[in-house]
């Protein structure tokens, strides 16, 4: 006769066929499950552990927020499959639209106080003049601490274009040859064999050694006296390599005047005048222009292109493709430039330093007592904000929580307007059948 043992007591290690009965009985009772088989497998030997984890599961059981329904209790409508297709379609083409978003490039902006010192400014420019020669035309920068760039030739190309805006050729801006007559010493005799060459600066040299050997250097000797050279006929340096006759093929042409300069990083100005002017006519209001008055000077004028700095990617020059038409000459076109200092750092490759600017213009007249030098002046401020740009991808829990909320809302939503849909059919079919509803 076996023994009665219960349940929940532990079996002996001698009593081998109370152990087999017990396991048999546990298969018999519960459907055959690998979860038990485990469970009792490792907890066979501790059976008050097992009643422990059941009610622990028995308590997790009942926190399931997501309670299942028999199917034979679902009830499919019509609207429903609807709503249901409408709210599948919405949901990809929302989950797509992330993608798309969270592959793109994110760009952060920031301000900061600009501190860097000693740097430099480079300035781009392409400037077309319709009825300005390009011998006639120059490039000066001046920087509020003084520093003069007159006639600036290095690093600047100038294209003859004639009256319909078509290159006739392309040129350094250098005087050059012909070489016409012989050479004369700063004495007036000719150049002897053997003899270096030493031309005179025409009461322009500011030492008795110095010389002036091209039309080029005739003009800045006189710059550097605050002289003006009106009549460069009378100089045998420019006579002789033809500038006069030049200056003559090129009337009635224009000038497209582009390349790049290198300015301190400070406050001042550049621009474009007629070459024969006053070394320390820098400024509009000093502008002594008695040398001019029996001039014509068109300053009509299209920039193709201005830029502060290196390009980067949504970089705006707001004076790029501006066109200025002036109907009487001998004016003055003015642009006040507030310049931004901005650095731009892609996700690879090296960090652009460049600038952006806003820009107000004004045109001045030419008045009777004071004419001011005729031409296009561009005056520049440097803003002491910094604008940063970041280059960044989104992060990926972030396109995480943007799928959830897709998918979450679009089925919390869809079941909403499926209950409405639903409860408020139910409704209307109870009134037709009680005959409320005519």
């Amino acid at each position: 006769m076996a023994e009665f043992r219960p349940a929940n007591s532990k079996p002996t290690e001698n009593n081998a066929e109370s152990r087999t009965n017990l396991i048999s009985n546990i298969f018999r009772r519960r459907p055959f499950s690998f979860t038990s088989t485990i469970w009792n497998a490792c907890y066979l030997d501790d059976m008050p552990s097992v009643g422990i984890m059941n009610r622990v599961f028995s308590k997790v059981r009942n926190l399931d927020a997501y309670p299942k329904v028999n199917e034979d209790f679902y009830s499919r409508t019509l609207s429903g499959g609807v709503i249901t297709l409408a709210s599948s379609f919405a949901m990809f083409f929302l989950i797509f639209s992330e993608f798309g978003l969270y592959l793109q490039t994110v760009t952060d902006t920031k301000l900061v106080v600009d501190t860097s010192r000693g740097e430099h400014l480079k300035i781009n420019f392409d400037i077309t003049f319709p009825a300005v020669s390009c011998t006639l035309l120059s490039l000066d920068a001046i920087d509020i601490s003084g520093e003069q760039h007159l006639d600036i030739k290095h690093s600047v190309m100038k294209n003859r274009i004639d009256s319909d805006g078509h290159i006739i050729q392309v040129k350094f801006d250098k005087i050059g040859k012909p070489n016409i007559g012989k050479l004369k010493q700063k004495h007036g005799g000719d150049v002897q064999d053997n003899e270096t060459y030493c031309g005179s600066c025409f009461g322009a040299e500011q030492s008795e050694s110095e010389c002036c050997n091209t039309c080029d250097e005739v003009r800045e000797a006189y710059r550097r006296r605050g002289w003006g050279l009106m009549n460069p006929d009378l100089i045998d340096q420019c006579k002789r390599e033809g500038f006069v006759q030049r200056i003559k093929a090129e009337q009635g042409e224009g000038c497209n005047v582009y390349g790049s300069i290198i300015i301190n990083k400070v406050a001042g100005n550049f621009h474009f005048v007629k070459s024969f002017h006053l070394a320390n006519m820098h400024l509009p209001h000093v502008h002594d222009a008695h040398s001019f008055e029996d001039d014509s000077y068109n300053i009509s004028h299209r920039i193709n292109k201005l830029a502060f700095g290196d390009y980067y990617p949504g970089k705006i020059n707001p004076l790029d493709g501006v066109h200025w038409y002036q109907g009487t000459p001998n004016g003055i076109y003015q642009y006040f430039l507030k310049v931004v200092p901005t650095v731009y750092t892609p996700l690879s490759g090296r960090v652009i330093k460049s600038h952006q600017f806003s820009v107000t213009e004004h045109y001045k007249a030419p008045q009777v007592k004071h004419r001011g030098l005729p031409g296009v002046f561009f005056f520049y401020d440097l803003s002491p904000i910094k604008v940063t740009f970041t280059e960044r991808h989104a992060s990926f829990l972030h396109f995480l929580t943007n799928l959830c909320a897709i998918v979450g809302g679009i089925f919390t939503v869809a079941g909403i307007v499926d209950s409405f849909i639903y409860h408020g059919h139910k409704a209307m079919k109870k009134k037709r059948e009680i005959g409320k509803l005519g």
